[in-house]
């Protein structure tokens, strides 16, 4: 409870097999109408032991709602997935988007079954960018009504993709927004209007045409790694980099870094904002920062 009490308690591995992911399980939850949904996207490299799975768990209780299975061809590290799943809503669909082994997989949020799947994330069939067995995912996709904006990792594409598919979408041009030639590695996108934010982890800010991907622009912030994802507050981004500099970026077609404020202490944890104050967790501490 709010209060400190504790509800319920499982160990996952105990209830779905240990977990078998290179530098550990990190992927959020998704708490939506009092129901639990958790992607656990792993393996042990061989795309046909299938360990990955989708789960929905009462939110009071811990009990199991639905199970399904993730099957993918993806293999080695790539069967690993440091994503979270997000939910899609526009008034009339809401579906849960599962991120790693190589697609993007949309489920019914009642069973769990999968409504539909997009690839083209880790390209196999384009001779410049071979099959790369380290691909995995990290940054989760973001989704506004009519768009889901599907991140890879490394030297891969980002791809924007239409909601109201069924099957494997991967080849279907309809289905498809556009693709971009870069993506954010580690750090989510961030929609705001009509414009879609890529942090790239050596600190460039991308700013893209949501519906289109036309670039408006393409500048450098703090040039240090940047792990935590960017968060929008009150017309601003923040843009957090390893060593603890928070970059405030004007949000808009104009780029103008606002401030540059230096916490001194290492930082990958993304910035939480409510009520005025930004919330910030340090390798050291954590920070609350508001007005006096």
């Amino acid at each position: 409870t709010v209060d400190g009490k504790e509800v319920w308690k499982i160990n996952l591995q105990d209830r779905y097999g240990k977990f078998n992911i290179q530098f550990g399980m990190s992927s959020t939850p998704v708490l939506d109408g009092g129901t639990l949904y958790m992607q656990l996207i792993h393996g042990d490299g061989n795309a046909t032991t299938r360990e990955a799975c989708v789960v929905a768990l009462e939110g009071t209780t811990g009990k199991q709602i639905w199970k399904v299975d993730r099957p993918s061809d993806a293999h080695s590290e790539n069967e690993h997935s440091y994503a979270s799943a997000m939910l899609y809503q526009d008034g009339k669909t809401k579906l849960l988007l599962t991120h790693g082994a190589d697609f993007i997989v949309a489920h019914d949020l009642k069973d769990g079954h999968e409504v539909w799947r997009c690839g083209g994330l880790n390209r196999k069939d384009d001779p410049a960018l071979r099959y790369d067995p380290t691909l995995r995912f990290v940054a989760s996709p973001v989704a506004v009504p009519g768009l889901i904006i599907a991140p890879s990792a490394k030297g891969h594409p980002i791809l924007a993709i239409k909601a109201n598919g069924t099957g494997d979408i991967t080849n279907d041009p309809d289905k498809r927004y556009w693709t971009y030639k870069k993506t954010p590695d580690v750090p989510t996108p961030v929609i705001v209007d009509d414009l879609a934010y890529l942090c790239m982890e050596n600190g460039n800010l991308t700013v893209l045409e949501a519906k289109t991907g036309n670039e408006i622009y393409t500048q450098a912030t703090h040039r240090q790694r940047h792990r935590a994802s960017p968060v929008y507050a009150d017309g601003k981004l923040y843009l957090t980099a390893r060593d603890g500099k928070v970059s405030v970026v004007q949000a808009g077609r104009e780029f103008k870094i606002l401030a540059e404020n230096d916490l001194g202490e290492d930082q990958s944890a993304s910035p939480a904002i409510s009520n005025g104050t930004i919330y910030m967790r340090t390798f050291g501490h954590l920070w609350a920062i508001r007005k006096q």
